[in-house]
């Protein structure tokens, strides 16, 4: 039996481990935040860049090439504990578990954590236990967090559009959650489903005001 080939991971300049981080699904109304690490094979896949900028047939080309040869892991945080850390904690944690998944599978230690953003899980999470560096926009100009937005994005639009098969009415299968004019008429009519994030404003009024409605 042949066994997978991975390539070699990209080291930094101390001859260290590098995880690039990123997120995807902190500003939907429903569905969970998703976070992936990613330590990238050398040579790295051609054309990385932010998942934003990628159309999704590019993403899913690249998502594959990432997986193929590269280590990484994803963290996936639900709706309950959204609503119950705020989507700043949760983004901190859906981090925290990614980059422990894959180090789980490491025989060392990462020289540094990469991760998009002003701000990391360091001090933040209690398991945090690795040296973090934020960049601001690292998703476009750091290629591991790059790799890490496309598997991370790619990850949660596959989980938006199977809820999108239970909950047909709010158009996931397009709009993966976010606050789309065909999502916010479907929550007027239909409700809030249990992937819906009570905390964030659009919900939370909304089931105010369905509260304050007097029963006919």
């Amino acid at each position: 039996m042949q066994k997978k080939q991975i390539a070699r991971p990209r080291r930094s300049a101390a001859d260290g481990i590098v995880i690039g981080v990123d997120e995807a699904g902190r500003g939907p109304l429903a569905g969970p935040v998703v976070a992936a690490a990613v330590i990238l094979c050398t040579p790295r896949p051609a054309g990385l860049d932010d998942s934003k900028k990628l159309c999704r047939d590019r993403r899913g080309q690249l998502e594959a090439a990432i997986k193929r040869r590269c280590r990484w892991a994803v963290g996936v945080v639900d709706v309950a504990d959204i609503d119950r850390l705020n989507i700043f904690g949760a983004t901190m944690l859906a981090m925290t578990l990614a980059v422990e998944a894959l180090c789980a599978g490491l025989d060392e230690e990462p020289a540094t954590v990469l991760v998009d953003g002003n701000l990391t899980p360091h001090g933040r999470r209690p398991e945090w236990r690795w040296p973090a560096r934020p960049i601001v926009g690292g998703d476009a100009i750091e290629p591991c967090i790059s790799a890490a937005s496309i598997i991370a994005k790619e990850h949660r639009d596959r989980l938006m559009r199977a809820a999108a098969v239970d909950h047909p009415h709010y158009g996931w299968e397009t709009n993966v959650g976010y606050g789309t004019p065909e999502h916010l008429a479907a929550l007027r009519t239909h409700g809030p489903t249990p992937l819906h994030r009570r905390s964030f404003a659009p919900v939370a009024q909304l089931e105010l005001f369905a509260g304050a409605v007097p029963a006919v």
